[in-house]
């Protein structure tokens, strides 16, 4: 005889309710990224065979520092800029530059040398140039 937890709900309709602006309905669900780190090098165009022209960047973002720890983390997230407004915005950066991006969390699929591909990245909406001490 199998038995099962109380605490795990038996089917989806017996979960427990989600927090309000989580719900089902038009607009709960959010794709939202905001980015505060510096620009790793200068922005790198292509176009694609579609005819569009894409820009792309890598941000560099400091970890929390782990307690005790002299070793210094960081993430580097891809960020793909495809309006003129973005692009233009992230022509102006170079490396070193800190930078806010508020964007969304996308993954694109591609044409690779093996085959399809995808990659997750950060496509932006908005791009603004901080200052280095706000980045790190």
């Amino acid at each position: 005889m199998s038995t099962v937890s109380s605490d795990v709900p038996a089917s989806p309709s017996a979960a427990p309710p989600l927090p309000d602006d989580a719900g089902p309905g038009p607009g709960a669900h959010r794709n939202e990224v905001v980015l505060v780190g510096r620009v790793s090098a200068e922005a790198q165009s292509r176009d694609l065979p579609s005819g569009d022209r894409l820009l792309t960047l890598r941000v560099v973002v400091d970890r929390p520092p782990v307690t005790g720890s002299t070793r210094r983390t960081v993430d580097v997230i891809d960020v793909a800029c495809w309006t003129t407004r973005t692009q233009r915005a992230a022509g102006r950066l170079v490396a070193g530059d800190g930078v806010r991006v508020e964007g969304a969390l996308r993954r694109r699929f591609f044409a690779g040398a093996a085959g399809r591909a995808s990659r997750y990245e950060v496509e932006a909406g908005r791009l603004t140039r901080v200052s280095s001490a706000a980045a790190s």
